[in-house]
């Protein structure tokens, strides 16, 4: 089943962010390892995430680098900021909360039966 892109622009970049969470990555290897932890449900094309990248570079979330890589050609890597960490924690509290909001209402209010 193909995946609303209107559900998935929104959180992506909590997604992006939480990948960083566990050390530094660059951008094939984020593409990778969310396709990997979404059970291929997330498809992120490289159009899409380099700019949503140099979005949270703008605003002092992530921080990039250059590293040498195998090859010879250097990668550039992300790194998740101190203040990146503290938007990450304040996005997934914001996150659960709307997740069990919508499974209430998915569920037909049973939380709030007999009230």
């Amino acid at each position: 089943m193909e995946m609303d892109k209107g559900l998935i622009s929104g959180s992506m970049a909590l997604l992006v962010m939480k990948l960083l969470e566990d050390g530094d990555k660059y951008g094939y290897q984020m593409i990778e390892e969310l396709k990997r932890r979404s059970d291929n449900t997330f498809h992120l094309k490289a159009g899409t995430l380099y700019p949503l990248l140099h979005g949270l570079e703008e605003k002092g979330l992530v921080t990039a680098y250059e590293r040498e890589a195998a090859a010879g050609k250097p990668r550039r890597y992300y790194h998740l900021t101190e203040q990146g960490s503290a938007a990450l924690r304040e996005k997934e509290r914001a996150w659960n909360v709307y997740a069990r909001a919508v499974g209430r209402v998915l569920k037909g209010g049973a939380c709030c039966a007999g009230a």
